[in-house]
């Protein structure tokens, strides 16, 4: 199949079963508790290499088989796993040189999970041997939907056998130690190289370890975990197994992948989204989430994991409710997932993971929580119609792109910049916040990728860029595109060397400024601009060449000067934002400039009462989302019907707080938000 292609005939519904962990009566009562609740979907294996492969080469797949006979005569499909992120007791027993190891040199120890040094031959030889024999096993079985290859990669590894992949990595992208030692300025503090083999990864040192070490490290990591993961695709299509492959993204407060090219090598992009807030942004995150997977993906994607009953903060786990719980599942839906999974099915009697949410809790199936689960079930057994493919056309329509690499994040995360206080994760999910809380669609955008599309172009924190991607950039203002650059942009190129001459150096002539110097404010300040919004954490000394100020700092010796200017070029306009806007500063401006270009919100009016409103498109028909998270009661007009209640809104639909539709309707047909 082609990527963007992935289209079942109904929403998949499930989670993680794990029932290696529970006795046959389980199982039954596990069955039961599935057909009530409509599941159609389980993914199997995830971390059952020690119960598949109990000893070395010696295979154990009666009571797997066993299971697919059941779930397949109840109408289940699965994902299938291999189990390669949680190797069994006795490897690390026999190849305790595939430990991982820290940068301060610690060999971390069995009794976890994903306790595997990434290039250790040993460990890739296995991993690819139980991958093939599922493959050969249940690979063209009737009821696999699709493989789940490994779970969540993202352990990074220092040790020796990482050593000798990263030299070997290196001496590929830059083929001669000499263009090494330019590209990572190794003339500094007498680092220079004579031979690849000098070269270690970065470890515990006496002071600042070099940031272009650090983040091709990082690149390397990525590329080797892909690697990996592209060995087990081959061996499972090696013997016959065409369907889906995908492996499921994590991204929590860390990076250790460049979900781009990863995405290259899926046939859909998985994700497991776990909230971070227990606040209305929470709903945002599901947004943020959902567009970056629907971009990676190129189309729909599949939501591998969420937890069903709430959003751990602060080491506490506070409830989701019901009524949200399904919102959060419908707004991913909304924004292209063909799925609606969790982990896990059952919640677990005993290991790390036994306080983890599940859809049957600990209580059972006779519980609040698991009525909740019914519930959603009979809804997205009405939503199939929604998982039909648009003839053309993107899934969800937007003319605004927000550029995400993992370079940027990675290279934020190196030390001694002039704040340790910055995060790219956290300005790139700002700026979207602004566009979810205006109703504005978004989408992310790969470096160097066709923006015909989009009108509307924001870099958050985009620290490093290539000569290339600056010309991307020159060419799509000068084409008639809109641009808006915030601080963090532009100050180095892809080894994270500075472009001297004035901030920001890689986008001074496109943005028609100069800065001198850059200026973080001490934590909690917050200072005024003189078009009236509030900035905090960065400023810069700015001077203009050819471009218009916009609004000017207000404060101390930078009074007066330029804080946000604009730069016209061809037929377009370049905006850069030396501040560090808050929030509420970011919304206005945001939203102020894409109503200035004509940019609509999917449902004018909507976003401000709390209700979201996302327009995914279909098979001859759109589907319109609308979840109220507001206070008070919202009616919605159209010439379709809700899916959900079945209700027409040619009149006008109301929604209660807390509730939700899903409107079928004719293509671009006209909605109206009607005053209650």
């Amino acid at each position: 199949m082609t990527r963007g292609d992935y289209a079942p005939a109904q929403v998949l519904f499930g989670g993680d079963w794990s029932p290696e962990q529970w006795d046959p009566a389980t199982w039954d009562e596990d069955l039961a508790l599935m057909r009530r609740a409509k599941v159609n979907t389980v993914t199997l294996g995830v971390f059952s290499w020690s119960a598949l492969e109990p000893t070395e080469g010696a295979f154990v797949t009666d009571w797997l088989d066993e299971i697919l006979e059941r779930i397949t005569a109840a109408g289940i499909g699965f994902f299938l796993a291999t189990p390669t992120a949680s190797p069994p007791p006795w490897f690390t027993r026999a190849h305790p040189d595939a430990l991982p190891v820290r940068p301060d040199g610690t060999r971390l120890t069995h009794g976890s999970r994903d306790t595997y040094a990434i290039s250790a031959p040993a460990y890739r030889e296995a991993s690819r041997r139980i991958a093939r024999r599922l493959a050969e096993r249940y690979g063209d079985h009737p009821g696999l939907r699709g493989w789940h290859l490994h779970n969540e990669y993202g352990t990074l590894d220092h040790g020796p056998h990482a050593e000798r992949a990263f030299q070997a990595w290196l001496a590929r992208r830059y083929g001669t130690i000499d263009a090494l030692n330019r590209a990572w300025t190794t003339a500094f503090w007498s680092q220079g190289y004579a031979d690849f083999a000098e070269i270690t990864p970065p470890r515990a040192t006496q002071y600042l370890p070099n940031p272009a070490q650090a983040i091709d490290f990082r690149r390397f990591s990525s590329d080797e975990m892909l690697a990996a993961m592209v060995e087990q695709r081959e061996e499972i299509r090696s013997v016959g197994s065409t369907a889906p492959v995908t492996t499921n993204f994590m991204l929590p407060t860390w990076n250790h992948l460049e979900q781009w090219s990863w995405a290259d090598e899926q046939d859909v992009v998985s994700l497991d989204h776990y909230l971070d807030t227990v606040g209305p942004d929470a709903e945002a995150h599901v947004a943020y989430g959902s567009d970056l997977a629907r971009s990676w993906s190129g189309g729909p994607w599949v939501l591998m994991e969420q937890n069903a009953r709430g959003i751990r903060v602060d080491g506490r786990t506070v409830a989701k409710g019901a009524d949200r719980m399904i919102r959060h599942c419908l707004g991913y839906i909304a924004r292209g997932s063909q799925s609606s999974l969790f982990f896990q099915w059952r919640q677990s009697a005993g290991g790390s993971e036994q306080w983890h949410g599940a859809l049957v809790p600990h209580a059972g199936g006779d519980t609040r929580g698991f009525a909740a689960v019914e519930r959603l079930g009979g809804i997205l057994e009405r939503l199939a119609p929604v998982t039909a493919l648009p003839a053309d056309g993107p899934l969800v329509r937007s003319e605004v792109g927000i550029l995400w690499h993992a370079d940027a994040w990675w290279a934020l995360e190196t030390p001694d910049l002039p704040s340790s206080h910055l995060s790219y994760s956290a300005e790139v999910r700002a700026t979207h916040r602004s566009f979810w809380r205006a109703g504005i669609p978004v989408d992310f955008v790969r470096p160097l990728a066709d923006l015909s599309a989009h009108r509307l172009l924001v870099l958050a924190a985009q620290y490093p860029l290539s000569d290339a991607q600056v010309t991307w950039l020159e060419e799509f203002v000068e084409g008639g595109g809109e641009l808006v650059v915030t601080y963090l942009s532009g100050l180095a190129d892809e080894h994270l060397r500075i472009a001297t001459g004035g901030y920001p150096g890689r986008l001074r002539e496109l943005l028609g400024v100069r800065g001198e110097e850059l200026l973080p404010l001490p934590a909690g300040e917050r200072i005024t601009l003189s078009d009236g919004s509030e900035a905090e954490g960065w400023t810069e000394l700015l001077e203009t060449t050819d471009a218009e100020v916009l609004a000017a700092y207000t404060h101390g010796e930078l009074a007066s000067l330029p804080a946000i200017t604009r730069a016209r070029r061809g037929a377009g306009r370049v905006t850069y934002v030396s501040a560090g806007w808050t929030q509420e500063a970011r919304d206005q401006r945001l939203s102020a400039l894409a109503a200035e270009l004509g940019i609509s919100p999917t449902l004018p009016g909507a976003a401000e009462r709390g209700l979201e409103a996302v327009r995914r498109r279909s098979a001859g028909a759109d589907h319109l989302f609308l979840l109220h998270h507001g206070a008070a009661p919202v009616t919605v007009r159209a010439d379709g019907q809700d899916l959900l209640s079945g209700d027409s809104a040619t009149g006008g639909l109301r929604l209660e707080p807390g509730e939700s539709a899903v409107l079928g309707l004719a293509p671009d047909a006209p909605i109206t938000l009607l005053e209650d």
